[in-house]
């Protein structure tokens, strides 16, 4: 059973009262669309985004947004490079998709690979978004995962995917 408990803009939130191997238990749920991630690499450079995410400040990121309804991973993963980056990819595969809160939430976030990169606009920002473009070297990039200086799970998860696959 279901109880709503907040409907807002990107999530909600509901209490589950449900049972599990014959016990009943009650669960917060926080429910998400589910989002699209973008590991954008052309010459050994990965395209990133230096945005304001409250409370944190501002946060080295992989460009990446919410699904919209019936909007399919791949098509928000275009969608959001071109209004975040300006750029478009020639080729976008499928990298790895994830659970950033697995205990909790239903949100899953869908990676890409982006490569053919071009720049075709200008960015194209919501009215709440505070964002720079930053392009780094990914053996940079691994560097500042490793020692903590990138926090960020999707990006953490799609660069060292990324990192192994190319070793392999």
């Amino acid at each position: 059973m279901r109880k709503p408990i907040y409907k807002g803009r990107v999530l909600s939130l509901s209490i589950y009262d449900v049972s599990i191997r014959g016990r009943r238990v009650k669960r917060e749920v926080i429910e998400h669309p589910g989002a699209a991630a973008i590991l954008a690499v052309e010459n050994g450079k990965v395209l990133l985004v230096k945005q304001h995410r409250f409370p944190h400040g501002f946060v080295l990121e992989i460009p990446a947004g919410t699904m919209d309804r019936g909007e399919s991973p791949k098509k928000c993963a275009s969608r959001e490079l071109l209004e975040e980056t300006g750029h478009k990819a020639r080729k976008m595969v499928p990298l790895v998709k994830f659970y950033p809160s697995i205990g909790y939430n239903t949100e899953v976030i869908h990676c890409f690979l982006a490569s053919g990169l071009e720049i075709v606009s200008g960015l194209n920002l919501d009215d709440d978004e505070i964002i720079s473009v930053v392009k780094m070297d990914l053996k940079k990039l691994v560097r500042m995962i490793l020692s903590g200086r990138i926090t960020d799970s999707k990006t953490i998860c799609a660069v060292l995917t990324y990192s192994m696959k190319k070793k392999s």
